[in-house]
Protein backbone atom coordinates (compact mmCIF):
# COMPACT_ATOMS: atom_id res chain seq x y z
CA UNK A 1 0.00 0.00 0.00
CA UNK A 2 1.19 3.57 -0.72
CA UNK A 3 2.55 5.42 2.25
CA UNK A 4 -0.05 7.81 3.64
CA UNK A 5 1.14 11.02 5.24
CA UNK A 6 0.41 10.98 8.99
CA UNK A 7 -0.40 14.69 8.83
CA UNK A 8 -3.16 14.03 6.30
CA UNK A 9 -4.72 11.40 8.56
CA UNK A 10 -4.51 13.77 11.51
CA UNK A 11 -6.14 16.49 9.40
CA UNK A 12 -8.99 14.16 8.51
CA UNK A 13 -9.48 13.31 12.20
CA UNK A 14 -9.52 17.02 13.11
CA UNK A 15 -12.16 17.82 10.48
CA UNK A 16 -14.33 14.92 11.61
CA UNK A 17 -13.89 15.87 15.27
CA UNK A 18 -14.93 19.47 14.72
CA UNK A 19 -17.50 18.79 11.99
CA UNK A 20 -16.11 21.86 10.26
CA UNK A 21 -13.24 22.64 7.90
CA UNK A 22 -13.01 26.18 9.27
CA UNK A 23 -12.68 25.21 12.95
CA UNK A 24 -10.24 22.40 12.12
CA UNK A 25 -8.17 24.82 10.06
CA UNK A 26 -7.97 27.26 12.99
CA UNK A 27 -6.80 24.45 15.27
CA UNK A 28 -4.10 23.38 12.82
CA UNK A 29 -3.02 26.88 11.80
CA UNK A 30 -3.74 26.50 8.07
CA UNK A 31 -6.36 27.87 5.71
CA UNK A 32 -9.64 25.98 5.12
CA UNK A 33 -8.77 25.66 1.43
CA UNK A 34 -5.45 24.01 2.27
CA UNK A 35 -7.18 21.59 4.61
CA UNK A 36 -9.83 20.84 1.98
CA UNK A 37 -7.13 20.04 -0.58
CA UNK A 38 -5.34 17.79 1.93
CA UNK A 39 -8.53 15.81 2.42
CA UNK A 40 -9.22 15.53 -1.31
CA UNK A 41 -5.69 14.22 -1.88
CA UNK A 42 -6.14 11.69 0.93
CA UNK A 43 -9.45 10.46 -0.50
CA UNK A 44 -7.88 10.09 -3.94
CA UNK A 45 -4.98 8.06 -2.55
CA UNK A 46 -7.33 5.84 -0.53
CA UNK A 47 -9.82 5.57 -3.34
CA UNK A 48 -12.78 6.20 -1.02
CA UNK A 49 -14.84 9.15 0.12
CA UNK A 50 -14.26 9.87 3.81
CA UNK A 51 -16.53 12.85 4.49
CA UNK A 52 -19.92 13.97 3.27
CA UNK A 53 -19.90 17.73 2.80
CA UNK A 54 -22.87 20.06 2.54
CA UNK A 55 -23.05 23.83 2.83
CA UNK A 56 -24.01 23.45 6.50
CA UNK A 57 -22.33 20.31 7.79
CA UNK A 58 -19.46 17.87 7.47
CA UNK A 59 -19.91 14.27 8.61
CA UNK A 60 -17.95 11.03 8.10
CA UNK A 61 -19.15 8.51 5.56
CA UNK A 62 -19.38 4.88 6.61
CA UNK A 63 -15.80 4.33 5.45
CA UNK A 64 -14.71 7.56 7.14
CA UNK A 65 -16.31 6.59 10.45
CA UNK A 66 -14.60 3.21 10.38
CA UNK A 67 -11.23 4.80 9.61
CA UNK A 68 -11.71 7.40 12.34
CA UNK A 69 -12.55 4.74 14.94
CA UNK A 70 -9.34 2.88 14.11
CA UNK A 71 -7.23 6.04 13.88
CA UNK A 72 -8.15 7.76 17.13
CA UNK A 73 -6.38 5.33 19.51
CA UNK A 74 -3.26 5.37 17.34
CA UNK A 75 -3.24 9.16 17.03
CA UNK A 76 -3.72 9.40 20.80
CA UNK A 77 -0.68 7.19 21.39
CA UNK A 78 1.38 9.27 18.98
CA UNK A 79 0.27 12.46 20.77
CA UNK A 80 1.33 10.96 24.09
CA UNK A 81 4.73 10.06 22.68
CA UNK A 82 5.18 13.59 21.31
CA UNK A 83 4.05 15.07 24.64
CA UNK A 84 6.59 12.92 26.47
CA UNK A 85 9.33 14.12 24.15
CA UNK A 86 8.30 17.74 24.61
CA UNK A 87 8.24 17.34 28.38
CA UNK A 88 11.98 16.69 28.28
CA UNK A 89 12.62 20.19 26.89
CA UNK A 90 14.43 22.65 29.13
CA UNK A 91 12.17 25.54 28.04
CA UNK A 92 8.42 24.78 27.73
CA UNK A 93 7.07 25.65 24.31
CA UNK A 94 4.24 25.00 21.87
CA UNK A 95 0.50 25.55 22.08
CA UNK A 96 -1.52 25.34 25.30
CA UNK A 97 -5.23 25.00 24.51
CA UNK A 98 -7.63 25.61 27.41
CA UNK A 99 -11.44 25.48 27.39
CA UNK A 100 -13.12 27.51 30.15
CA UNK A 101 -16.46 29.17 30.96
CA UNK A 102 -16.53 32.95 30.57
CA UNK A 103 -16.57 33.77 34.33
CA UNK A 104 -13.42 31.71 34.91
CA UNK A 105 -11.74 33.34 31.92
CA UNK A 106 -12.58 36.84 33.17
CA UNK A 107 -11.80 36.49 36.88
CA UNK A 108 -9.13 33.78 37.02
CA UNK A 109 -7.30 33.26 33.74
CA UNK A 110 -7.22 36.85 32.49
CA UNK A 111 -5.43 38.24 35.58
CA UNK A 112 -2.62 35.70 35.25
CA UNK A 113 -2.31 35.41 31.46
CA UNK A 114 0.21 38.22 30.89
CA UNK A 115 2.47 37.08 33.71
CA UNK A 116 2.41 33.49 32.45
CA UNK A 117 3.25 34.53 28.87
CA UNK A 118 6.10 36.69 30.16
CA UNK A 119 7.48 33.76 32.15
CA UNK A 120 7.11 31.33 29.23
CA UNK A 121 7.53 33.30 25.97
CA UNK A 122 7.74 30.15 23.83
CA UNK A 123 4.26 28.95 24.87
CA UNK A 124 1.29 29.95 22.71
CA UNK A 125 -1.74 30.28 25.01
CA UNK A 126 -5.09 29.57 23.31
CA UNK A 127 -8.17 30.04 25.51
CA UNK A 128 -11.69 29.22 24.29
CA UNK A 129 -14.51 30.70 26.37
CA UNK A 130 -17.40 28.24 26.32
CA UNK A 131 -20.16 27.70 28.88
CA UNK A 132 -21.33 24.31 27.57
CA UNK A 133 -19.58 21.19 28.85
CA UNK A 134 -17.28 19.70 26.23
CA UNK A 135 -15.09 16.62 25.94
CA UNK A 136 -11.72 18.34 26.06
CA UNK A 137 -9.90 15.31 24.67
CA UNK A 138 -12.25 14.87 21.72
CA UNK A 139 -12.16 18.59 20.98
CA UNK A 140 -8.38 18.80 21.03
CA UNK A 141 -7.89 20.83 24.23
CA UNK A 142 -4.99 20.24 26.58
CA UNK A 143 -7.02 21.22 29.65
CA UNK A 144 -10.35 22.60 30.75
CA UNK A 145 -11.69 24.73 33.59
CA UNK A 146 -14.82 23.86 35.56
CA UNK A 147 -16.14 23.95 39.10
CA UNK A 148 -15.88 20.85 41.28
CA UNK A 149 -19.33 19.36 40.72
CA UNK A 150 -18.67 19.14 36.97
CA UNK A 151 -15.33 17.31 37.08
CA UNK A 152 -14.97 13.74 35.86
CA UNK A 153 -13.24 11.35 38.27
CA UNK A 154 -10.56 10.33 35.78
CA UNK A 155 -9.18 13.88 35.55
CA UNK A 156 -6.32 15.53 37.39
CA UNK A 157 -7.75 18.67 39.03
CA UNK A 158 -5.69 21.66 40.16
CA UNK A 159 -7.28 24.58 42.11
CA UNK A 160 -7.18 27.64 39.88
CA UNK A 161 -8.41 30.32 42.25
CA UNK A 162 -9.51 31.13 45.82
CA UNK A 163 -12.90 30.16 47.29
CA UNK A 164 -15.92 32.02 45.94
CA UNK A 165 -19.48 32.88 46.91
CA UNK A 166 -22.72 33.34 45.02
CA UNK A 167 -24.38 36.52 46.25
CA UNK A 168 -27.85 38.00 45.77
CA UNK A 169 -27.67 41.68 44.88
CA UNK A 170 -30.01 44.44 43.79
CA UNK A 171 -29.97 48.16 43.10
CA UNK A 172 -30.85 50.40 46.08
CA UNK A 173 -33.82 51.81 44.15
CA UNK A 174 -35.31 48.34 43.70
CA UNK A 175 -34.86 47.51 47.38
CA UNK A 176 -36.55 50.79 48.33
CA UNK A 177 -39.48 49.82 46.10
CA UNK A 178 -40.00 46.13 46.99
CA UNK A 179 -38.18 45.74 50.30
CA UNK A 180 -35.38 43.52 51.57
CA UNK A 181 -36.08 39.75 51.46
CA UNK A 182 -35.62 38.18 54.90
CA UNK A 183 -35.60 34.59 53.62
CA UNK A 184 -34.72 33.02 50.24
CA UNK A 185 -38.38 32.07 49.73
CA UNK A 186 -39.24 35.80 49.78
CA UNK A 187 -37.60 36.05 46.36
CA UNK A 188 -40.59 34.23 44.88
CA UNK A 189 -42.61 37.44 45.38
CA UNK A 190 -39.94 39.73 43.93
CA UNK A 191 -38.62 40.33 40.40
CA UNK A 192 -35.51 38.27 39.67
CA UNK A 193 -33.12 38.09 36.74
CA UNK A 194 -32.82 34.55 35.43
CA UNK A 195 -30.12 32.73 33.49
CA UNK A 196 -30.83 30.11 30.85
CA UNK A 197 -27.90 28.09 29.52
CA UNK A 198 -27.49 27.06 25.90
CA UNK A 199 -28.73 23.58 26.90
CA UNK A 200 -32.04 25.13 27.94
CA UNK A 201 -31.46 24.55 31.66
CA UNK A 202 -32.53 27.28 34.08
CA UNK A 203 -30.77 26.52 37.38
CA UNK A 204 -32.55 27.24 40.63
CA UNK A 205 -30.86 29.61 43.06
CA UNK A 206 -29.11 27.62 45.80
CA UNK A 207 -28.74 28.74 49.42
CA UNK A 208 -27.22 27.27 52.57
CA UNK A 209 -27.21 28.35 56.22
CA UNK A 210 -26.31 26.34 59.31
CA UNK A 211 -26.56 23.06 57.39
CA UNK A 212 -29.94 23.91 55.84
CA UNK A 213 -29.94 23.85 52.05
CA UNK A 214 -32.59 25.45 49.84
CA UNK A 215 -33.23 25.74 46.13
CA UNK A 216 -35.52 28.51 44.91
CA UNK A 217 -36.94 28.53 41.38
CA UNK A 218 -37.24 32.30 41.04
CA UNK A 219 -39.42 34.11 38.51
CA UNK A 220 -38.84 37.26 36.51
CA UNK A 221 -39.45 38.97 33.18
CA UNK A 222 -35.85 38.75 31.94
CA UNK A 223 -34.19 35.46 30.98
CA UNK A 224 -30.82 35.38 29.20
CA UNK A 225 -27.48 33.60 28.91
CA UNK A 226 -25.60 36.91 28.82
CA UNK A 227 -23.80 37.76 32.09
CA UNK A 228 -23.28 41.35 30.98
CA UNK A 229 -27.00 41.82 30.28
CA UNK A 230 -27.95 40.36 33.67
CA UNK A 231 -25.51 42.62 35.50
CA UNK A 232 -26.63 45.74 33.64
CA UNK A 233 -30.28 44.92 34.32
CA UNK A 234 -29.49 44.56 38.03
CA UNK A 235 -27.68 47.90 38.06
CA UNK A 236 -30.69 49.48 36.37
CA UNK A 237 -33.02 48.13 39.06
CA UNK A 238 -34.83 45.53 36.95
CA UNK A 239 -34.53 42.70 39.47
CA UNK A 240 -32.51 40.75 42.02
CA UNK A 241 -29.44 38.98 40.64
CA UNK A 242 -27.71 35.79 41.82
CA UNK A 243 -24.09 36.05 40.70
CA UNK A 244 -20.45 35.43 41.58
CA UNK A 245 -19.09 37.72 44.27
CA UNK A 246 -16.26 38.75 41.93
CA UNK A 247 -18.78 40.13 39.43
CA UNK A 248 -20.66 42.11 42.07
CA UNK A 249 -17.71 43.32 44.16
CA UNK A 250 -16.88 46.61 42.37
CA UNK A 251 -20.55 47.61 42.29
CA UNK A 252 -21.03 46.72 45.96
CA UNK A 253 -18.06 48.95 46.82
CA UNK A 254 -19.46 51.83 44.77
CA UNK A 255 -22.92 51.44 46.30
CA UNK A 256 -24.64 50.80 42.97
CA UNK A 257 -25.62 47.35 44.25
CA UNK A 258 -26.54 46.07 47.71
CA UNK A 259 -26.14 42.48 48.92
CA UNK A 260 -29.10 40.74 50.57
CA UNK A 261 -29.43 37.34 52.25
CA UNK A 262 -25.69 37.37 52.94
CA UNK A 263 -26.03 34.83 55.78
CA UNK A 264 -27.39 32.33 53.21
CA UNK A 265 -24.31 32.60 50.96
CA UNK A 266 -21.63 30.07 51.90
CA UNK A 267 -18.21 29.92 50.30
CA UNK A 268 -17.37 27.09 47.91
CA UNK A 269 -14.14 26.06 46.14
CA UNK A 270 -13.16 28.14 43.13
CA UNK A 271 -12.69 26.72 39.64
CA UNK A 272 -10.29 23.89 38.86
CA UNK A 273 -7.95 23.35 35.94
CA UNK A 274 -8.39 19.75 34.82
CA UNK A 275 -6.69 17.46 32.32
CA UNK A 276 -6.59 13.70 31.57
CA UNK A 277 -4.70 11.67 34.13
CA UNK A 278 -3.73 9.04 31.59
CA UNK A 279 -1.55 11.36 29.52
CA UNK A 280 1.92 12.76 30.08
CA UNK A 281 1.27 16.53 30.27
CA UNK A 282 2.96 18.46 27.45
CA UNK A 283 5.61 20.91 28.57
CA UNK A 284 3.34 23.95 28.12
CA UNK A 285 0.62 22.46 30.33
CA UNK A 286 3.11 21.36 32.96
CA UNK A 287 4.51 24.89 33.01
CA UNK A 288 1.03 26.36 33.48
CA UNK A 289 0.24 23.98 36.35
CA UNK A 290 3.53 24.91 38.04
CA UNK A 291 2.78 28.60 37.49
CA UNK A 292 -0.71 28.27 39.05
CA UNK A 293 0.58 26.33 42.05
CA UNK A 294 3.32 28.89 42.66
CA UNK A 295 0.73 31.69 42.48
CA UNK A 296 -1.45 29.79 44.94
CA UNK A 297 1.41 29.54 47.44
CA UNK A 298 2.28 33.21 47.12
CA UNK A 299 -1.30 34.46 47.43
CA UNK A 300 -2.25 31.98 50.14
CA UNK A 301 -5.48 30.52 48.78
Amino acid sequence: MDRIDLGALDSFAAIARHGSFRRAAVERGVSPSTLSQTLRDLEVRLGVRLLNRTTRSVAPTGAGAALLAALQPALGQIAEAVDAARSAQVAPSGPLRINAPEPAVEWVIAPMAAAFMTAYPDVRLEVTAETAMVDIVAKGFDAGVRWGESLAQDMVAVPLGPPQRFVVVAAPALIARVGVPDHPSDLLQRPCLRVRFASGAEPAWEFERDGEELKVAVQGALVTNSPSLLLQAALDGAGFLHTFDAAAEPHLKSGRLVEVLGDWSDRFPGPFLYYPSRRQPPSALRAFVDFVQDRRRREGW
